[in-house]
């Protein structure tokens, strides 16, 4: 084969694959770099957000056991109130002498 005629088909073929690599790997690795672009976003952005969410999740469980806590006061006075009470003032309760009597 001449030189003359290979060397044009060469360059021809190799403009070829250079384009169509181009055009094929283009879209992809502009894909690909959003996706690293965000991971990193992602991972910079990622502890702030976690910590601001840790702390949403503290100050929430720091109410409900403060909420907790006042209930069960509550719950505790009304008890000794109730203790306290005579028990024969109370509609529908015996005093402990009525119902020993009856047995």
């Amino acid at each position: 084969m001449d030189p003359e005629v290979i060397a044009p088909a060469i360059l021809t073929l190799v403009l070829i694959l250079t384009v169509a690599g181009v055009v094929l790997l283009r879209p992809l690795a502009k894909h690909l770099g959003l996706l690293l672009e965000a991971m990193a976003r992602e991972k910079a952005g990622g502890a702030p957000k976690l910590d601001t969410q840790l702390s949403q999740i503290r100050d929430m469980l720091q109410t409900q056991g403060d909420r907790l806590a006042l209930m069960e006061e509550r719950i505790e006075f009304t008890e000794a109130l109730v203790r306290r009470r005579d028990p024969a003032a109370l509609p529908g309760v015996q005093g402990p002498e009525e119902s020993a009597g009856e047995a």
